[in-house]
């Protein structure tokens, strides 16, 4: 299985993050999955690369060329993908999954959260999408998309569009057995 995670690139992150991203590239790498991630040496996306491919998992970086210039690319990934700019990043990185994991993140992995996100609800594609919610972390996006549905701006069955795993056991235990919700169009 190829997995898409977004995740962090600051070094400044609590460690208990940390844990968690070595708790998951621990699973990958016993699994004999590829993780397929933003390309970087630094912050949670290198800790996560290094301990992919120390659990001996197979990683595969994307990231744009401004990131290469500034010598943030992670050469020790098996496949290094430099592309023109953040637009055909990401689109590489959701034709390549299988699924999407986000881990604790700051805008970027908000962002491409979002994306992913949208485009399962408009039905481009049925892949299974993950936050592992590290103590809380995402507890107040959680709320946030719970007032979307309490104010009718998105339906309450899109709840189905993602999985809050609690750990990487139950995060891997929901791909194994992943199984595509039927959900009503985006348009009530």
């Amino acid at each position: 299985m190829r997995l898409t995670i977004y995740t962090s690139s600051s070094d400044a992150v609590d460690e208990r993050y940390r844990m968690a991203a070595r708790s998951v590239a621990q699973r990958i790498g016993e699994r004999g999955d590829e993780l397929v991630y933003g390309g970087t040496a630094v912050g949670m996306m290198g800790v996560l690369a290094t301990s992919v491919r120390d659990a001996g998992g197979r990683v595969t970086g994307v990231l744009p060329r401004l990131m290469a210039d500034r010598g943030l690319a992670d050469e020790g990934c098996h496949e290094l993908v430099v592309t023109e700019d953040m637009a055909e990043r990401k689109q590489l990185m959701i034709e390549r999954a299988d699924a999407f994991v986000a881990l604790p993140g700051g805008f970027g992995t908000l962002e491409e959260l979002f994306e992913v996100l949208t485009l399962k609800q408009l039905g481009y594609h049925d892949k299974p999408i993950v936050l592992l919610d590290v103590d809380g972390f995402f507890a107040p996006l959680l709320t946030m998309f719970e007032h979307l549905y309490e104010q009718q701006f998105a339906r309450p069955e899109y709840a189905g569009l993602y999985h809050v795993a609690s750990d990487a056991a139950s995060l891997f235990a929901y791909l194994d057995t992943y199984d595509p919700a039927e959900l009503p169009p985006k348009w009530f």
